[in-house]
């Protein structure tokens, strides 16, 4: 799909597909929006451009040089866009070409901010005068979206913790829930520091307009303090997991605690009624033997009480029960 805005009367009017190209002039269009193109629409505003668009695999490399660079006529800046999930966040590259005052954009799945923005477009045509005032509107949207997810997070961690001191389900799932935080936080900051490096390329650039450099250093600012933010989700997801290991560390050792002591108490009972059991007839094991008494009976089960009692006192004394 090709979504082409452009100047008219004083408006932003929208038009679709690339033959849509062939009335309009490069000065016109401020943005030309790209969502799972076919190959004819790709071509079509390459022509139109007079560049190459970059292609997703393009878009999703990690270097530095691949993730922004310029030519002589275009900008082009590649970043990735959050999508929530089930359980995880999704990375979805967008890639970004300035030629002019005209913006293409490239991605493959619809995007929030994307949508909000051409919905504001229409009603407020005159806040997006140019191809880079939409990039850095989509930048700003980007990253308050971004700052959504960081407080959800957070909303997200004070639950995980209130169960913890309430001591609500301390197993190995509540565990690796908080693993699973860990990994949706740390996407989230490698997404924000993407826009943070993006940002600070373009602004190093003699192509972008100097009157966006204000707006641009207000959301360097917003990025560092979600940098910050995202920084203590770190440390309190840490604290979080090592008294989570702890609990569950304490509650192990109460049961071998009590396997321990149970192993104990039938040691001297088991070692004398091994060695009685060598040497003295009890009842009902050859019952018609004269030797075989009652008395035997009950002096090794004193004897076994007294081992158990003994050893009791022991370790109640040495404070390790």
């Amino acid at each position: 799909m090709l979504n082409i805005f452009y100047r008219k009367d004083g408006k932003i009017a929208m038009a679709n597909g690339g033959k849509a190209l062939k009335g309009l002039d490069l000065a016109e269009v401020v943005w030309m929006d790209l969502i799972d193109p076919s190959g004819d629409e790709k071509r079509a505003a390459e022509a139109f451009l007079g560049t190459e668009i970059q292609s997703r695999a393009q878009a999703e490399e990690i270097e530095s040089s691949s993730r922004y660079f310029e030519t002589d006529d275009a900008i082009f800046a590649n970043t990735n866009f959050l999508t929530p999930g089930s359980d995880e966040y999704m990375m979805q590259p967008v890639s970004f070409t300035l030629v002019d005052d005209t913006l293409t954009t490239l991605r493959e799945v619809p995007l929030r901010s994307f949508t909000d923005l051409q919905r504001r477009m229409q009603v407020n045509p005159k806040q997006y005068p140019s191809g880079f005032s939409i990039f850095a509107s989509i930048l700003d949207q980007r990253v308050d979206l971004d700052a959504d997810m960081i407080e959800i997070l957070a909303k997200e961690i004070t639950q995980y913790a209130k169960r913890i001191n309430q001591q609500e389900d301390i197993n190995e799932d509540l565990l690796l829930d908080i693993n699973q935080l860990q990994e949706n936080s740390m996407v989230v900051r490698e997404n924000v520091v993407d826009k943070q490096r993006l940002i600070s390329n373009l602004m190093k650039s003699a192509k972008y307009p100097k009157d966006l450099e204000g707006r641009l250093n207000v959301l360097l600012q917003d990025i560092s303090s979600l940098i910050n933010h995202t920084n203590f989700i770190f440390e309190r997801l840490e604290y979080l997991q090592d008294t989570v290991v702890g609990l569950i560390n304490l509650d192990q050792n109460r049961i071998m605690k009590v396997f321990t002591l149970i192993s104990l108490l039938l040691m001297p009972p088991t070692l004398i009624a091994s060695f009685y059991g060598m040497n003295v007839r009890l009842p009902m094991i050859g019952a018609d033997d004269p030797n075989a008494t009652f008395w035997n009976w009950i002096i090794i089960i004193a004897v076994m009480l007294a081992s158990v009692a003994g050893v009791w006192f022991i370790f109640k004394r040495k404070k390790l029960l």
